[in-house]
């Protein structure tokens, strides 16, 4: 199976209320781990390179090139995804390597220059025919989307997205990033009202501090894209502790990062489910929303 464009991916997602996962790559190993739980899932799925995990390998060309490999050899679709950058040189690397989306973060902005600068990278990727995520915070809020009790406006969030042109959008609705527990309280009614006014597949950044239930009831709301990083971590962490616990004298790499491999794998899978649960029956604003 050939790498695909992610709106391939998503836009059909979206029509049909399906959820999409989309999951972080920092070593080899987690874009092999997500491919294979793809593979075993039978679902297509979306493998993301951060701006951060791009600065711990010194540039995004290695870990970029990996991935891409990876992904063309897969037996599901993938897409490659450029997570969170702040900088357009590097959204103009990914392109040039031939990224099939990227996610332009200028959360941190007020509204008017995150607007400018989201409009100038989408005439970009867009000429290239590359799809462009963006990020709507709190307008002059320093922390961005994810700042604590942060929301996104329905009405601000269809006018941002007329005015940038983005093809999906990252909202805040009660997640944050990189939590270490499950227990984030999403707002399901701002979820669907979000649906109901905004044209484009919504994403959900923070969604490892989402419990399983909630994962599925967010995707029925609406949410169609579904990031997932740091549970994967700790999946794939506590998989190499294990096996580095078992044998003390340990030193082949391939001992402790094959066996976390697997297990992200396996997890990978089940998530894949989970987003795509029969989810309880709906009336009101949250049927309309997700009908469209």
């Amino acid at each position: 199976m050939p790498l695909v464009g992610t709106g391939d991916i998503v836009t059909p997602a979206a029509r049909t209320g399906h959820g999409v996962g989309a999951f972080n790559v920092i070593q080899l190993e987690h874009a092999q781990a997500v491919v294979a739980g793809a593979e075993a899932a039978g679902a297509p799925v979306i493998l993301q390179i951060s701006e951060n995990a791009a600065g711990y390998h010194g540039g995004l060309t290695a870990v970029g090139t990996a991935t891409l490999a990876v992904a063309r050899a897969a037996a599901v679709p993938v897409a490659v995804h450029l997570d969170h950058a702040t900088s357009a040189d590097l959204v103009r690397e990914a392109v040039e390597l031939g990224f099939t989306s990227v996610m332009y973060d200028a959360s941190t902005l007020p509204y008017a220059d995150n607007v400018r600068a989201t409009e100038a990278v989408r005439e970009y990727c867009h000429a290239a025919g590359v799809w462009v995520e963006a990020e709507l915070g709190e307008v002059g809020g320093k922390d961005g989307v994810h700042a604590p009790g942060a929301r996104t406006d329905p009405g601000e969030a269809a006018a941002f997205v007329a005015a940038t042109g983005v093809d999906a959008l990252a909202v805040a609705v009660g997640t944050s990033h990189a939590m270490a527990t499950r227990t984030a309280a999403l707002d399901f009614p701002l979820i669907a009202a979000l649906r109901t006014a905004v044209p484009v597949p919504l994403v959900l950044h923070g969604s490892s501090g989402v419990a399983d239930d909630d994962l599925t009831a967010a995707v029925g709301h609406g949410m169609t894209k579904v990031n997932i990083a740091t549970h994967l971590n700790r999946v794939f962490t506590a998989a190499a502790r294990e096996a580095l616990a078992s044998d003390p004298a340990l030193s082949d790499t391939r001992r402790y990062l094959a066996p976390a491999r697997t297990a992200t794998a396996h997890e990978v899978t089940r998530l894949l489910h989970v987003l795509n649960a029969p989810a309880p029956a709906r009336t009101g604003a949250s049927a309309t929303a997700t009908s469209r």
